[in-house]
């Protein structure tokens, strides 16, 4: 019987993997593995060098290159405390000159935590990071673990925009003098970027673009450098955003779900002077990452919104106007999908936290 069991687990792992696929416009499209091995992975951004840089939430930072996986010392100090940690990465447009990257994590405050930026330089052929800064930091006083955001945006002008979670402290994303629940806007070096909509405003935060956000853990612009932003919602109403400077998206009194209780959340679904989302989920698929297709190896997706589901490990395909769910690309290769881009070369890439592993999809 020993012997038996030995060989079928040896035939098991002896067997070939079969290249995954999922449905295309014209036909199956081949899902490749680039890394594997991660344990909670949140974020990957590409290096213009054809590198790829991975976070895992508990610290650590991977490069991959050319099949290779280096781990990149230097990251600084980070609080793991439930869903924070090392969360977003992003490579500005003047990487191959400046060297900066930038990274949204949770920082200690006090018994917890809350959402920052830090900045850091990786030098040419470098495997550690030099000059960790955290460049701004969210006002202290929140707790527990839950809702950090966090995804970073480059703008076309250069400014970064931050999401930021209301930290599980719903009435905070209401109130502007508290960063909680917000897209925030800060220059290179994390100063509140100049013309924010309520810099100078008594007792506002000079950073917040817009606010009445729950847990915005997806960001993107479209062509045209609009942003738009996917976050969670409780039992229902997870939504995708056009984010509108100085705008109010209305968590927690307005929403398309409920409490995890069942209970009413606050005043319906609409009220004056608060913005409607682009799209919304009920019941909630728990949106992680978001990317808007250019088209470049797939053109009849250009234009399309993609975003991943982490409770039920689907890419949601969006299009249209008004905005609609069209399609679920499901495979054991997106289970709890947490980030997802679109390459240099117009394939798309996604990391699966619930296979530690990041997968390319092309034509």
């Amino acid at each position: 019987m020993l012997i038996a069991r030995f060989i079928a687990a040896w035939l098991l792992l002896a067997a070939p993997v079969m290249a995954q696929t999922l449905d295309g416009p014209d036909g199956p499209l081949p899902v490749t593995p680039m890394a594997d091995g991660l344990e909670g992975p949140w974020s990957f951004a590409f290096l213009p060098d054809g590198g790829v840089l991975i976070t895992e939430k508990q610290g650590r930072l991977w490069l991959v290159r050319d099949g290779a996986k280096t781990e990149i010392t230097g990251v600084g100090p980070i609080a793991q405390i439930g869903q924070g940690g090392l969360l977003d990465v992003l490579v500005p447009h003047d990487f191959a000159q400046s060297r900066q990257l930038y990274f949204s994590h949770a920082v200690p405050q006090g018994r917890s935590g809350g959402t920052a930026l830090a900045r850091a330089i990786l030098p040419q052929g470098a495997t550690a990071l030099q000059e960790w800064t955290v460049l701004y930091q969210i006002a202290e006083g929140s707790r527990g673990g839950t809702h950090f955001g966090s995804r970073l945006v480059e703008a076309p002008d250069g400014m970064i925009f931050m999401t930021v979670g209301e930290r599980g402290d719903r009435p905070s994303a209401q109130d502007l003098s508290r960063e909680n629940g917000s897209v925030l806007r800060l220059t290179r070096e994390g100063a509140p970027a100049p013309g924010n909509p309520f810099a100078g405003q008594e007792g506002a935060r000079d950073a917040i673009w817009s606010y009445g956000h729950r847990n915005p853990q997806g960001a993107a612009l479209d062509a045209s450098g609009r942003l738009y932003v996917t976050e969670h919602g409780a039992r229902g109403g997870d939504e995708v955003n056009r984010i509108e400077e100085g705008a109010n998206y209305g968590w927690p009194v307005i929403s398309y779900g409920r409490h995890y209780s069942g209970a009413r959340i606050g005043e319906g679904t609409e009220k004056p002077g608060m913005a409607q989302p682009e799209f919304y989920w009920d019941p909630s698929i728990a949106p992680s990452g978001l990317m808007i297709y250019s088209g470049a190896l797939i053109p009849e997706w250009e234009g399309d919104f993609f975003t991943g589901s982490l409770k039920f490990g689907f890419i949601s395909r969006l299009s249209g106007d008004p905005l609609t769910e069209i399609q679920r690309l499901d495979s054991p290769e997106t289970e709890r999908l947490r980030d997802i881009r679109e390459g240099p070369d117009g394939a798309i890439w996604w990391l699966s936290e619930g296979q530690g592993a990041l997968y390319r999809m092309a034509p």
